[in-house]
This record gives structure tokens, C-alpha cells and sequence, in this order.
């Protein structure tokens, strides 16, 4: 959307709201509706509408003919290695793999005053991307085109969006599939764009490289003729060239025993620009032998390279390379040609620039793939040797997760954020030390306050976890002193939530480990990161109440539900950590603690609707803070604690006034007419679109966030995905199925491909760490639990509970559950698809009706337990020993 188009619509509501694209779900409302101060309590929703939430529908594909493809940029590289994007019609865009180092993913200033914030400009932390998407941001030249022979027919066509009729994409990362149609094209045409992508395996996930195979087939009954055609411009030192030009790119053929290509390089005699953060290099390559290639299409004479030289622009010191492999096709035959584009920009550039150059990290010097490759052609040569294994796991992983009983839709939205550790977000140095940004860009050191929100690295990639809480949060950035585990690793002070839930992290690694060790050889440091959180509790209450930094940017007084909440599971957690290690001491102080401060919390935190912040009586309402509004964090710590299966934190009848409040208050159709009402707000979400407000003003207070012109205050009237996920997320635990699903489709519709980009879902900068909140959604639609050192495995599923199927991940591997179930039996299977998984007890939720009286237990066609005990409706099996599941086994067990 334009912003004069912004400007213009935002005081308007339109008679029905189109959360989805093409329908209207909501409405219709009146603009007095809105004037209350919070939403309208009736959201008017289509009852139709939230039922089909809930149906397995069928993969999100985006068209060309919809105007839908132009935004699309699919993160298609390794993690932690730079960004390329995947665009709409299978051309590669932004090519942000030169260590730039910039604010956003494009960077964007758009002259729009924002008063709150006291700036006369919008950038990219404001949501400039957001108001007018990216596009076509092409530093170097690349693409693919098919040269086609069928009878008397010759013809040429790109892989380009104004080449064909139409163009489908769809939306399954990490691989994308793309399906090119053209009437007088006799050939069924496709490309799965993809890099290594396994769980659990972070090296192979982190291959600087991109691979696109494009599958062909021959549906005439004639033979065709096909040149596969691909090229690639040299821009290695692309923005080092506007200061110092004294170097020569040159491309130089590859032969290997895997592929042909060519490697693009260049030549220099002044060694400090071995120091640049885009030197470097590149490979293009064809897996196989039959490709040919070309260092220099302007100057070659080659016939087919001639056939695209209108395709290309020339330029000196830019040499563009071309590879062809040729193909005849019988009819109906089949043949995918694979491509490769790997880099080597091995230099870690943070702070050679901007308002961070004084910073220094520790380990940032060179990317984590120098340790195990010395050039772009090793990575070619590596990904080359190990290609059909690579490309299997990651193909089966792709089946494994979209292989459910969820909606297409809902495993879409919370798994692809995910995406966004293959952005110039995320960075793993040398050392192996993991290190993000809270956006592109935007605000450094893998923030605490920030990072704990998120959910899918952990399920994902545990070790990447596991290593930076003891790397970082128990090291780098520890006080050995005070318990303190500093903001920003260092030369940082703390903040409180994130000091809590770091410790529900640590919490979370252990679980998500196969052996605990990291509690075992931390318990000294966990122990006073605990005893920290403790002792900001003044008045010895149970309720956090030191002024300390929190997310929203501020040191807030008083008694604050969210930072209490959040602090009360965070000492759970210690409890049961003490527990584990037979520190009966420390459990107990944990304990005494967590009573208390719940049984307080509950008792002056709670307004009779929704939990509040209470001020400091000393202060009043003096500072900034949320006060008597709805907050959208109010209860985090009993969302939080659902995450790593700790029950029930905060009572649950208050607990559920609270979420219900947010609905009631928070969410809204259509934000158009509040944040009319309420401006200053960055641009997160716009006039007709949906979201959940962070804070609302139901008692009407004349001064809702205290006396003080704090421009923090701005945050109160935005859409922060990461925070609507984390109250999607609770209302799933919680049972409001409806609530949790049209809340996180809205955010999907947000960022459909005919508005924006899918895959960057923004705040403060683009790709936005919080977002990765979105899997623990998922987690609680599965009611999964996990204690890997104990073996203990357990789902309660929220949808389609009586036929339910999910992928899930666990320490040493990752596979599929699924289940059927009646008001007579239960059935289910466990199939590990990858590395193994190792249980010693299983938790089911049975059917309210049934009353089981007989379990059995096979593995490896023996029956491995009988036993079992039923708790209400839930089912508890234990084995007598261990059972490894590996690889291709199956578990399965009946209850009757």
C-alpha cells in the first residue's frame, strides 16, 4: 500500500472487514464502535469463515495472474550465512551476502512525521518495508532461460515473470516450489528452490549456497530439444569497488568430479582488500557432467549464449558467466537439471559502520563456514559430494513437517520465521558463537529481552540454543558477582525479562537435550541467575519491583503483572532445576518464593477482569507504564510455562478473565479507526487489517501510561507479531481454539504476497526475531511435551484431537505422531524420520468417555509394555527400560 494510500484510508472503515483476501470475515461496524477507547466487544466474524481455520485446506500458492508474486522473497541460503532472496518467479534478489551491514533488509526512508517518536522520517525500524514493500533489488545480474526446439518451433523463454501466462509459487518453506505456464509451451515446467535445510544438523543447514532444480517433462508427442540456460554476473567486491577500484574480476571454468561451473574471482595486488567485507567469492555450477560453460558470455561467440545476450547487460570489470546443460526429451520423459550458487565473504563486518562501529563482540571476525571451507568452490565441491543425501533429508523434512492433519495454512504462518536465520539477522562467527540482531540491523547482541520470546530455534536447531546460553548468557555476557546475564552479551546491563526468561531457556535446553549436561555443569551460575531474579523482589512479597530494563525500552516501577508473572515461572523453573540436582535448599527458597509471589499476584494484581501494574506508592503515576490498561503480556508467564510443560502458574480462572479481556479489548478486525484515535504508533499493521492492539484503556483513565511525554508510549497502539503469537500461543493452551486461530491468521493475511513479502514479518527492522514466537503456536496446537534427559514424551492435541498428525522434533532427531481416537480406543504411532528418539514414559490424552483397561506397546514387532496408569484422561505408559527409536522404526501402541 502506498503511503498517500495510507494516509487517505486510515480514518475509514469500510461496511465489512476482509481479513482474508477475497472475502469479507467481519463486520459490519460502525466508527463509534471504535470510540470507546478499546475494540468492539462484538468482532462480528463469520462463523463460516472461523470454521474453515480449522480445515486441512490445501498449500498457500501465490499467483502471477493475482498480482501476487512481486513481493514474494523467500530467504533461500544457509543460516547464518547472508540473505538471498528467492523472488515470486524464481529469480534471486537482494544478494545481501557482502556483509553490508545495513539497517533493514532494503533501506528504506519514507517522509511520514511521527510525533510520538519525535521523528519527521520513517525508516525501516518504523516499518518502512512494511508501508512500501521491496522489490526488484537486482545488484548483480542472474537468471535461467529454456531454448526450446518442438517441430519447426524455436523459442527462447526466462524463468521471468513476463515470459508466461502464468507463474505459481508456492509457499512451503525452507523449499519452494515454482510451477511455469504457458499455453504454446508443450512442457510441463517447475523449479524447488532450496538450501540444505536439517533439523538438528546446523552445519549442514549452514552451507553458504542456493540451489535450484528445475524439473522438465516432455507432454507433446513429438521430441523437444531443450537448452537449460543459467548466468550469473561477477559483482564480488560490490560495494568496496565505489571507493577502490584497483582489482580486476575474473571467472575461471570449474571441472570437478561432482559438477562444471565456474568460479568467480578476481585479482589484486593491495592485501586490504582481503579486509573488505564483500571479498570474496562465487560459484556457479551445474551438478553433473553435461553442462558447459562460459567465463565471459561478452565475448563469446558460443550459439546459445547469443541466444540471451539481449537478456543481459555488459559492463567493464562485471564479466557474466553462463552455463548450458542440453537435454532431448522423449515424449512424457522426465529430467531435472540442478544448479549451485555458493559464496565465500568470510569477513564479519558489525561495526565498520554506524551507530554501533565502537562495539566490539567477541569472536566477530569471520563466519563459522571458514572452519570447514576455504573458498566458494569447496562449499560447491562439498554440497556436490554430498548432494543426494543433502537434498533427501531436506526434501524429507519438507514432507515430514507439511505431512499433518493441521491446516496448510496454520504450518505455513508458524513455521516460516523460522526463515529467518537465513538472514543478515542471525550470525554464527568462527568460534562457533551464535550472534543476532533484533531486526536487519537493528539493535545487536542477540537481546535477551527479545530473543526469549522466540520458540523455533530451540525446537530446531537445539545445540545453536544450547551453545549460546553457555557460551553467552552463562559466559560472555554472565556476572559471576550478582547472577546478572547482561542484555546484549557486552558491556551491558540486565534486563528483567530477559533475566527470567533466560532462565526459562536454560530451562527449555535442558529439556530439549539428551543428557542435561547443561545443567549439570552450570548449576553454580544457574543457581545465581535465579537468586538475581529473587532479589529484585524489595518488599519481599513475591513480585518483582526494581526499575529495570524490560522489552518495551523503559525502567518501569512498581509492581508489573507481566514482568511478575514472567519472573514466578522463571523461579519455577529454578525449583525444579534444584530438584534435579538434589539441591533440597535451594528448591525450597524456589518454592517459598513462587507461593508467595503467585498468591499475591493474583490477589493485587488482578482487577477483577484482566492483571494490572501496580505503582510504586512512592512514585505514582509519574513514570511510564501500562497501569490500569490491557496489556498484551499480562499473563506471559503462564504462556510461557506451557512451553516447557510446567502446568498451571497463575490461576487458571483468572488466567482465562485475562486472555479473554485481550479479545474483548486488544483484538480487532480492523485497526483503521483505533489507531486513527491513537497515532504515533510505528507501522506494523494498517487500515483494513486485523490485529491485536498491545495495550488498551478499558476504565477510560485520562492518563493511561502515567504523567511522564515518554515516547516509548508509541508501542501501546501497534502490532507486534511476536507478542500477538505468544497470546495466540496461550489461547491454544488454554482451549480458545478460535481465538488462537483467527488471531494468527490474521497475521498471515497480513502478510499476504499481494501486500508484502510472506516471509518478513516486521518490527523495529525487517525479519523481526520475535516473530519466531509463531512455533510455539504449534506447540500448543500439539500439547507436545519433552524431557529428553528423562525420556519422557507426551501430546494432548488441540485440533482434530480424534485424527491428529504432526511432525515433531526432539533431541537426537525428528519424526511424525499421529493418533486416532474414540469414546472406545486410542491408537497411535511414532515414526522417527531422522537420528532417534529415546523414551522411557508417554502421555496421551484419551477421550473423555473412554475408560481404558488394557494397553499394549509394540517396537520392532515385540510387545515392550502392558502397564499404565489413567489420570482423568490422560493416559501415562511407562517401559521398564529404555527404547531407542531410530531412524525408519516405528512405535505403536493401542489402548482399549
Amino acid at each position: 500500500m502506498k503511503r498517500r494510500s495510507f494516509i487517505k484510508s486510515s480514518g475509514f472503515l469500510a461496511a465489512g472487514v476482509g481479513i482474508g483476501r477475497f472475502s469479507t470475515v467481519a463486520g459490519p461496524f460502525a466508527v463509534s464502535e471504535f470510540l470507546n477507547g478499546v475494540a468492539p466487544f462484538d468482532k462480528k466474524i463469520s462463523r463460516k469463515w472461523i470454521q474453515s481455520l480449522y480445515e486441512r485446506g490445501t498449500v498457500t500458492t501465490y499467483a502471477k495472474s493475482k498480482n501476487e508474486i512481486r513481493f514474494i522473497g523467500m530467504p533461500v541460503g544457509g543460516i547464518c550465512c547472508g540473505c538471498l532472496y528467492l523472488g515470486g518467479d524464481g529469480r534471486i534478489w537482494l544478494w545481501d551476502i557482502f556483509n553490508a551491514n545495513q539497517l533493514g533488509a532494503v533501506n528504506k526512508v519514507l517522509p511520514i512525521k511521527l510525533e510520538t517518536f519525535n521523528v519527521k522520517e520513517i525508516n525501516n525500524v518504523f516499518g518502512s518495508l512494511y508501508l512500501e514493500p521491496a522489490f526488484n533489488v537486482r545488484p548483480l545480474q542472474q537468471g535461467f532461460a529454456l531454448a526450446i526446439k518442438h517441430k519447426d518451433t524455436y523459442m527462447v523463454k526466462r524463468l521471468h515473470e513476463d515470459d508466461w501466462d502464468e507463474i505459481i509459487f508456492q509457499a512451503t518453506y525452507p523449499v519452494a516450489t515454482i510451477t511455469y505456464i504457458d499455453k504454446k509451451v508443450p512442457l510441463e515446467i517447475s523449479m524447488k528452490a532450496f538450501s540444505p535445510f536439517i533439523p538438528g544438523d546446523e552445519m549442514n543447514s549452514g552451507l553458504p549456497a542456493t540451489i535450484q532444480s528445475i524439473s522438465l517433462k516432455n507432454l507433446s508427442g513429438d521430441q523437444i530439444t531443450v537448452d537449460v540456460i543459467g548466468w550469473l554476473e561477477n559483482r564480488i567486491l560490490l560495494n568496496t569497488a565505489k571507493q577502490n577500484n584497483a582489482f580486476v574480476r575474473v571467472n575461471k571454468s570449474l571441472e570437478s568430479p561432482y559438477c562444471n561451473g565456474v568460479v568467480i574471482d578476481c585479482t589484486y595486488h593491495d592485501k586490504d582488500l582481503e579486509k573488505a567485507p564483500d571479498f570474496g567469492n562465487m560459484t556457479f555450477a551445474c551438478f553433473g557432467k553435461e553442462a558447459t560453460s562460459i567465463i565471459d558470455a561478452a565475448k563469446s561467440s558460443d550459439p546459445i549464449t547469443q541466444m540471451i545476450k539481449n537478456y543481459i547487460s555488459f559492463s567493464d570489470n562485471a564479466p557474466v558467466s553462463v552455463l548450458t546443460a542440453s537435454h532431448i526429451l522423449k515424449p512424457m520423459q522426465k529430467e531435472a537439471v540442478e544448479f549451485v550458487i555458493s559464496w565465500y565473504t568470510p569477513n564479519v563486518s558489525f561495526f565498520s559502520h554506524g551507530p554501533n562501529q565502537s562495539m566490539t563482540v567477541e569472536g566477530a571476525d569471520f563466519h563459522y563456514y571458514t572452519n570447514h571451507f576455504d573458498s566458494s568452490e569447496s562449499v560447491t565441491n562439498y554440497i556436490g559430494k554430498n548432494y543426494h543425501t543433502l537434498k533427501q533429508q531436506t526434501m524429507l523434512w519438507m514432507d515430514t513437517w507439511y505431512d499433518s492433519t493441521l491446516p496448510w495454512w496454520f504450518l505455513e504462518r508458524t513455521f516460516m520465521n523460522i526463515s529467518t536465520l537465513s538472514t543478515t539477522v542471525s550470525h554464527r562467527f568462527k568460534s562457533g558463537r551464535f550472534y543476532a540482531w533484533e531486526g536487519v540491523g537493528c539493535c545487536h547482541g542477540t537481546c535477551t529481552h527479545v530473543y526469549q520470546y522466540a520458540q523455533a530455534m530451540s525446537r530446531i536447531f537445539p545445540n545453536l540454543e544450547r551453545d549460546t546460553r553457555e557460551r553467552v548468557d552463562l559466559g560472555i555476557g554472565f556476572d559471576d558477582e550478582t547472577g546478572m546475564i547482561r542484555i546484549r552479551g557486552e558491556k551491558t546491563g540486565p534486563s528483567i525479562d530477559g533475566q527470567a526468561g533466560t532462565v526459562l531457556r536454560i530451562y527449555r535446553e535442558y529439556l530439549m537435550s539428551k543428557d542435561g549436561m547443561i545443567l549439570k555443569n552450570n548449576w553454580g551460575k544457574i543457581k545465581k541467575a535465579v537468586t538475581f531474579i529473587m532479589k529484585q523482589d524489595k518488599n519481599n512479597d513475591g513480585m518483582e519491583d526494581t526499575p529495570m530494563e524490560n522489552t518495551l525500552d523503559a525502567l518501569w516501577s512498581g509492581e508489573i503483572s507481566w514482568i511478575v508473572g514472567l519472573c514466578i515461572a522463571g523461579v519455577l523453573t529454578g525449583q525444579i532445576m534444584a530438584e534435579e540436582m538434589n539441591d533440597t535448599e535451594f528448591a525450597s527458597i524456589c518454592k517459598n518464593y513462587v507461593e508467595k509471589g503467585r498468591k499475591n499476584m493474583e490477589q493485587y494484581l488482578f482487577n477483577g477482569e484482566y492483571f494490572i501494574h501496580r505503582p510504586d506508592p512512592a512514585i505514582g503515576k509519574k513514570e511510564i507504564g501500562s497501569y490500569n490498561t490491557c496489556h498484551i503480556d499480562q499473563v506471559y508467564g503462564q504462556s510461557w510455562a506451557w512451553q516447557v510443560g510446567l502446568g498451571r502458574v497463575i490461576d487458571k480462572e483468572k488466567t482465562m478473565s485475562a486472555l479473554k479481556a485481550l479479545w474483548k479489548y486488544n483484538y480487532m478486525p480492523d485497526v483503521g479507526p483505533y489507531i486513527k484515535e491513537h497515532p504515533g504508533g510505528r507501522f506494523y499493521a494498517l487500515a483494513g487489517e486485523g490485529g491485536m492492539v498491545m495495550n488498551t484503556n478499558p476504565r477510560n483513565d485520562e492518563k493511561p501510561y502515567g504523567e511522564a511525554k515518554a515516547w516509548q508510549i508509541g508501542y501501546f497502539n501497534e502490532c507486534m507479531s511476536g507478542f500477538e503469537y505468544q497470546v495466540a500461543a496461550h489461547m491454544m493452551a488454554e482451549g480458545m481454539i478460535d481465538e488462537s486461530l483467527v488471531l494468527t491468521k490474521t497475521i498471515h493475511d497480513r502478510y499476504h504476497a499481494y501486500k508484502r513479502n510472506p516471509f518478513n514479518e516486521i518490527e523495529c527492522s525487517d525479519h523481526y526475531s520475535r516473530a519466531m514466537t509463531s512455533y510455539g503456536v504449534f506447540i500448543n496446537a500439539c500439547g507436545f511435551t519433552y524431557n529428553g534427559p528423562k525420556g519422557h514424551l507426551g501430546f494432548s492435541p488441540k485440533i482434530t484431537p480424534e485424527n491428529f498428525k504432526v511432525p515433531f522434533t526432539c533431541a537426537e532427531g525428528w519424526g511424525t505422531f499421529s493418533q486416532l481416537r474414540n469414546e472406545n480406543s486410542f491408537e497411535a504411532q511414532i515414526k522417527i524420520k531422522y537420528g532417534k528418539l529415546t523414551v522411557s514414559k508417554l502421555f496421551f490424552e484419551l477421550d473423555k468417555k473412554q475408560k481404558a483397561a488394557k494397553v499394549e506397546v509394540t517396537h520392532n514387532d515385540k510387545i515392550i509394555a502392558t502397564n499404565f496408569i489413567q489420570k482423568d484422561t490422560t493416559c501415562e505408559i511407562d517401559f521398564p527400560d529404555l527404547v531407542s527409536i531410530n531412524s525408519d522404526q516405528i512405535l505403536s501402541l493401542t489402548i482399549r
